[in-house]
């Protein structure tokens, strides 16, 4: 991929590419004349990806791929070197979501976010980078969230993976710079998408009425559904803001994407920390615990 704003033509590999972000991401940047390899772990799930690529009018490469496989991850991006002589950008987009307080989390469950969200993201990207650095150039683009720059309830474990993503981009875009290869970070907010809904991974036992968390996870759970219902911001405002980290002549290192999202960070760019705690972490605690979610020991 050229180094031009608005460039294209570039060979791109996008992950997690079922639905959601990930299917939107890969459309859009077809569409702007990008080559794309569309990856996903299950092609039974291919249908929407299909149907929208040919709605649109675009052709592309559909591959298989379990980023917690690292000889996948390998055999995947050295097809398509060898198809066309080059890796320009990664789209780091799988990922997953699991619901429920930290002490209803099982340690297979949480294992399971970090093995797809960060250590699939290391996979894949481990995959890519000779190849980029051979060329001395290329894009990284790793979809991490708000809720890898403000832990929330109900979410330890994913924020978590998504903390740590954060920390292992922006340590490697320090690492590769120097060698051509520019890595961007970014943050979406909640977004209504399966990954929040029809595939919203709950705990198993954060659901069982027995558990010291159970009304204020309902509570969270209703208040998660209000949240995307009311969400302004859609794939299609983060596929563009990817497509203008991997085409951009200098891009950013971090991308936040929603309003509400950027408006939160800001506040606590500009508030003392502990007012910014007190005032923002005491308003989701009364939410938690409020008449309807009395206390529970």
């Amino acid at each position: 991929m050229s180094d031009t704003k608005g460039s294209g033509g570039g060979v791109v590999l996008v992950t997690g590419c079922s639905s959601g972000l990930g299917l939107e991401t890969a459309v859009l940047l077809a569409e702007r004349g990008l080559r794309v390899s569309a990856t996903m772990r299950d092609l039974g799930r291919r249908v929407h990806l299909d149907a929208e690529a040919a709605r649109r009018g675009v052709k592309l490469e559909v591959r298989q791929l379990d980023v917690t496989d690292e000889a996948q991850a390998r055999r995947v991006v050295g097809d398509l070197v060898e198809r066309h002589g080059t890796i320009d950008g990664l789209v780091n987009n799988a990922g997953v979501v699991l619901r429920g307080f930290f002490e209803d989390l099982a340690e297979d469950e949480i294992r399971r976010v970090f093995e797809t969200n960060l250590f699939g993201t290391m996979n894949v990207t481990r995959a890519a980078l000779p190849h980029m650095r051979a060329r001395g150039r290329g894009r990284i683009v790793m979809m991490t969230s708000i809720g890898g720059h403000l832990g929330a309830p109900a979410v330890s474990a994913y924020c978590s993976s998504k903390f740590a993503l954060e920390g292992f981009g922006e340590a490697l875009a320090q690492e590769v710079g120097p060698l051509g290869v520019q890595v961007s970070l970014v943050a979406p907010a909640m977004i209504d998408t399966d990954v929040w809904n029809r595939n919203r991974g709950q705990a198993r036992r954060s659901t069982h009425p027995g558990s010291p968390y159970y009304r204020m996870f309902l509570e969270e759970e209703r208040w998660a559904d209000e949240w995307l219902r009311s969400s302004p911001t859609r794939p299609a405002d983060v596929a563009r803001v990817v497509h203008r980290a991997l085409t951009a002549l200098r891009p950013r290192l971090r991308y936040v994407v929603g309003t509400r999202a950027g408006r939160v960070l800001a506040l606590r760019r500009v508030l003392p920390g502990e007012l910014f705690e007190r005032v923002y972490f005491g308003l989701v605690r009364r939410h938690l615990v409020g008449p309807g979610t009395a206390r529970q020991a």
